[in-house]
């Protein structure tokens, strides 16, 4: 689903509508007007749910924390309080729109999108199902020809169904083209330039935009793929969070670790959790092994500090800190 200036004119204004009604200083004429916005036109209030939504899902914003104003008479310290809020809500504005397909914006106008820590099941119109993993977002096309799943961020499970008018079924990313073969499989983007791709049944035929070789990928097996060609295919038990039989952890929420760098499991932790875990170099390579519930990632801190030489150091909800055992001081900054 491409993306026209309108489309980006009327999520920025929702987006300036949202932060006014949160700012703590809104009175009914605010409320008022924005309802008026919201009812001109049928595309905003479609901007304006959706903007709603993220903000309510992420849950970021403390209910403490006014929004200040942003006016001339504002301090650099209420213009920073400011800048912070709207980063944890996802609304900050861009000053140029060329980012736009990396940007969180992307949730407001994906079809389907999860927030940080939310995992969703999509059942499609074939009987096909999309379970989108913590933060990610998609679009779904169906034309007579072509069963078109986009990838804009994120992770999916896909367990495709038969078609009766015999359509592919094909996942895009900004690197490849998916095409299932009668199949169940995994499609992550852990970066901007790699799509990485995970057959847990039957075959998938994965081709680079760039015309690379096409490269079919078997059950059991996964591959990194970028614009301009497929990487080695590889066995997929060894990725990060897999169970001992090789699933996909995060289905069942359950994050798994079989001697896995601390650095590496507080990375993946941070994909289920709004903010930032910082991990001190010293503690990079302790291992750390079992099976974590994701839906509790503060009691997941709180383990890894119990079974590690660690301190654990909050200084926010969104801001943490894993240094060595008594040394949570000196490390913090």
């Amino acid at each position: 689903m491409a993306t026209t200036s309108s489309d980006a004119t009327v999520i920025r204004a929702a987006a300036q509508w949202l932060v006014r009604l949160h700012s703590g200083q809104a009175g009914p004429d605010d409320v008022a007007a924005c309802n008026h916005w919201r009812a001109a036109d049928p595309a905003h209030e479609r901007a304006w749910q959706k903007a709603e939504r993220l903000a309510r899902d992420f849950g970021s914003v403390p209910p403490a924390l006014g929004m200040p104003v942003l006016s001339r008479q504002a301090t650099s310290v209420n213009r920073r309080a400011l800048i912070r809020t709207l980063a944890a809500l996802g609304v900050a504005v861009p000053a140029m729109w060329s980012g736009w397909r990396h940007a969180p914006w992307q949730g407001w106008v994906a079809d389907y999108a999860t927030a940080k820590g939310e995992r969703r099941e999509i059942v499609l119109t074939d009987g096909s199902r999309l379970t989108l993993n913590t933060d990610s977002a998609v679009d779904v096309v169906w034309s007579d020809s072509l069963r078109l799943v986009r990838l804009q961020r994120g992770e999916i499970h896909v367990r495709t169904a038969p078609d009766s008018a015999d359509r592919p079924f094909v996942v895009d990313t900004p690197q490849s083209r998916l095409r299932a073969l009668g199949t169940r499989f995994l499609v992550r983007l852990p970066s901007a330039q790699d799509t990485l791709l995970t057959v847990l049944e039957h075959r998938v035929e994965a081709s680079p935009h760039n015309g690379g070789a096409r490269v079919i990928v078997g059950a059991g097996q996964h591959a990194h793929i970028t614009q301009d060609g497929v990487g080695a295919v590889q066995p997929h038990f060894a990725l990060p969070g897999s169970a001992p039989d090789g699933e996909p952890g995060w289905l069942q929420g359950v994050l798994y670790a079989d001697g896995m760098r601390l650095a590496d499991f507080l990375a993946e932790l941070s994909r289920y959790r709004p903010g930032v875990i910082r991990c001190a170099p010293e503690v990079a390579g302790l291992l750390i092994s079992g099976g974590f519930q994701l839906a509790d990632t503060d009691y997941v801190l709180a383990t890894v500090q119990e079974i590690l030489p660690v301190d654990v150091t909050l200084r926010t909800r969104w801001w943490v800190m894993v240094t060595p055992r008594g040394n949570a001081a000196s490390n913090a900054s």
